[in-house]
C-alpha cells in the first residue's frame, strides 16, 4: 500500500468510502454486514487505514455499520471520518445533537477526521452564519481532543468555497473535493486544487471513478490508453491521474464489492503517476467524452449582455452540461435551488437575443427549456 505523509500520520493513499457498500435487494438502506465486513477485513489486512462515512449515507445507516465493523480492531489502527450534515438546512440548529449521535453511532470517543459536509451554493449562507454554532462548537471539539483534524468537503463552485475559506481557511487542515479527469476542466477541479493550494491544504479526493463511468471507456479510448500500459487496467488510469497531482493526499473510493476493493487495493500497491504523453492521451480523452454530450460553451459572455432577463447564461449552461452529462444527478438541482426564480433557466423568454451573438452558435432557449423541464421530473 502507497501511503501519504499527513501532518505526523501516515495514511494510506486509498481511503475506503462507505457510502456505497454493498447493500440487500438493491435497497440502499440496507446494508450487507456480512459481505461489509468481509470488505473491512481485506481492507485493514492489506494496509488501507482511512474509513469515511458520513450522517446519511446508506439512508443513516453507514455510521451504524462501519461503527459496529470498526469496533472490532484497535481503536489506534484506523482512521475514522465522518461529517456534519450540512446539505439539510433543517440540521443547522442541531450541530451539538448530531455530533454526539454520531460518536455514538460510530462506536468511537472522537473522530480522526470530521468535516463540513457538502460546501455549496444552497447552503453557503448557513454554514456562514455563525448563529447556527456549527463553527464554533466543532472549533471546541477539536480543541477537546474529539476532533483531531477538522475540514470540509464541497461540491460548491470556486467562488462559494473561496467563501468559506475566507470565513473559516485558518482552522481548516484539509478540502474533500470531486476530483478524476473528466472534472479536471469540467467541474473546474483544477482551479479548485490550485484555490487549496493558495490556502496550503492538501486535496482529498471523491468520485476518483466518476460514479465508475471512469472504469470502463470505449474501444477507441481504451485502445489508445492500452497502448501506453498494456498492463494497466482501465480504472487503475483513474488513479494513476490522481496520483501524478502533488496536492493529493487521500484518494476515497466507494467500493460496492469485495472484487473492486481487491482490484483498487492491487492499483494502490504501486506509484505510478502518468508522464506527460500519458496525461496529455487522458485529458484529450475526457474532452472526446465530454464533447459527444455537452454543449461547447466556452464563457465569452457575449450572451449575458443580450438577455433581457439578464440570466447569467455561461453557469446555467454549465450546470445543464453537468446534468446532461451526468444523466441526472444532485449537483445541478442543488445549486438551481439556490437561485431566485427569476435567475434560474425557467426565467428564459425564448427571445433568442443571447442566440444571436452566441459564437458557438448554441441553441440557449432550446437548453434552457430542456433543462427547466429535465429538473422539474
Amino acid at each position: 500500500m502507497v501511503y501519504r505523509q499527513f501532518q505526523d500520520k501516515q495514511l494510506s493513499a486509498l481511503g475506503m468510502g462507505a457510502m456505497r457498500l454493498p447493500v440487500i435487494d438493491g435497497d440502499d438502506s440496507r446494508i450487507d454486514e456480512e459481505a461489509s465486513e468481509k470488505m473491512v477485513a481485506y481492507a485493514m489486512e492489506h494496509g488501507i487505514n482511512y474509513y469515511d462515512t458520513a450522517w446519511g449515507y446508506h439512508g443513516g445507516q453507514s455510521e451504524l455499520v462501519m461503527g459496529k465493523l470498526l469496533s472490532k480492531y484497535p481503536r489506534g489502527s484506523f482512521y475514522l471520518a465522518t461529517k456534519f450534515p450540512g446539505y439539510d438546512l433543517s440540521n443547522m440548529g442541531k450541530v451539538e445533537e448530531i455530533f454526539e449521535e454520531q460518536l455514538k453511532k460510530c462506536r468511537v470517543d472522537y473522530f480522526d477526521f470530521y468535516l463540513f459536509h457538502n460546501v455549496c451554493e444552497m447552503n453557503i449562507d448557513a454554514y456562514l452564519d455563525r448563529s447556527f454554532g456549527i463553527y464554533d462548537y466543532l472549533v471546541k471539539q477539536k480543541e477537546n481532543g474529539r476532533i483531531r483534524h477538522l475540514g470540509f468537503s464541497a461540491h460548491g463552485s470556486c467562488q462559494v468555497m473561496r467563501r468559506f475559506l475566507e470565513a473559516y481557511g485558518d482552522k481548516m487542515e484539509f478540502c474533500q473535493i470531486q476530483l478524476n479527469y473528466l472534472d479536471w476542466t469540467f467541474q473546474d477541479a483544477k482551479e479548485k486544487v490550485k484555490l487549496l493550494e493558495e490556502y496550503h491544504l492538501p486535496v482529498w479526493v471523491m468520485e476518483p471513478l466518476r460514479g465508475g463511468r471512469l472504469a470502463s471507456l470505449s474501444e477507441e479510448h481504451t485502445a489508445a490508453l492500452k497502448e501506453l500500459r498494456p498492463d494497466e487496467d482501465i480504472p487503475a488510469w483513474a488513479f494513476r491521474f490522481l496520483q501524478s497531482l502533488d496536492s493529493v493526499t487521500m484518494i476515497l473510493s466507494g467500493m460496492s464489492s469485495y472484487e473492486q476493493l481487491k482490484d483498487n487495493i492491487h492499483t494502490f500497491e504501486s506509484h505510478k503517476p502518468l508522464d506527460h504523453k500519458e496525461m496529455k492521451t487522458i485529458l484529450e480523452i475526457a474532452d472526446a467524452m465530454l464533447g459527444k454530450k455537452t454543449l461547447p460553451c466556452t464563457a465569452c459572455r457575449y450572451c449575458t449582455s443580450h438577455c433581457p432577463k439578464q440570466l447569467d447564461i455561461p453557469s446555467l449552461l454549465a450546470l445543464y452540461n453537468e446534468h446532461c452529462f451526468t444523466e441526472g444527478g444532485f449537483i445541478a438541482p442543488m445549486a438551481l435551488a439556490a437561485l431566485p426564480d427569476e435567475k434560474k433557466p425557467s426565467a428564459c423568454i425564448g427571445c433568442r437575443s443571447c442566440e444571436a451573438v452566441c459564437p458557438q452558435q448554441i441553441k440557449i432557449s432550446e437548453a434552457m427549456a430542456d433543462f427547466t423541464a429535465k429538473t422539474a421530473m
